[in-house]
């Protein structure tokens, strides 16, 4: 797995939690998932390291670290058995050596933090981008369309403005 978290912005107040975190969360998902869900993981831990007050500070770190990895698992259908990569939730706990409860109860309370959901754009894993339904639900004059129908032009022009992931049949 890259190490690269130098490339995340975190106050420096916080910075020994985030690479507390980021160092198990690292190293779960080397041995169990792919780079693309350490990514994930870093950019949330990240985005916990900013929080005020930093929730990171308070309570254990290996907790944080399960709940960082059980959200954007959830949020990424992890515990789908049909799903590549797959865990179980109690798996994803197990590998931080926390109880199935407690790391359900914080990747729930950090999924809450974020309003992060299933299928959410925001943490889906850049692989599955193309075929989430959500990340390609824009509003024109009040209509909820998928921008992959709308004209070339269009679908530029909500890219320009962050509303789409990419511009379908460009590279991501």
């Amino acid at each position: 797995m890259k190490d690269n978290r130098s490339t995340y912005t975190v106050p420096k107040t916080t910075q020994p939690w985030f690479d507390a975190v980021v160092e198990l969360t690292d190293r779960v998902c080397a041995q169990y998932l792919t780079e693309e869900y350490a990514t994930l993981t870093r950019t949330l831990a990240a985005a916990l390291a900013r929080k005020r007050p930093c929730p990171l500070t308070r309570g254990r770190i290996n907790m944080w670290a399960c709940g960082v990895v059980y959200a954007v698992g959830a949020a990424n259908f992890l515990f789908d058995p049909a799903q590549a990569p797959h865990l179980r939730g109690a798996d994803v706990c197990a590998a931080f050596g926390v109880s199935a409860s407690a790391g359900a109860a914080k990747g729930r309370e950090i999924m809450r933090m974020f309003r992060i959901g299933q299928l959410d754009p925001r943490w889906c894993l850049p692989s599955r981008l193309a075929d989430n339904p959500l990340a390609w639900l824009v509003d024109i004059n009040g209509f909820i369309v998928d921008a992959r129908r709308l004209p070339r032009d269009l679908q530029e022009a909500a890219h320009r403005k962050g509303l789409i992931p990419f511009v379908p049949g460009e590279p991501a």
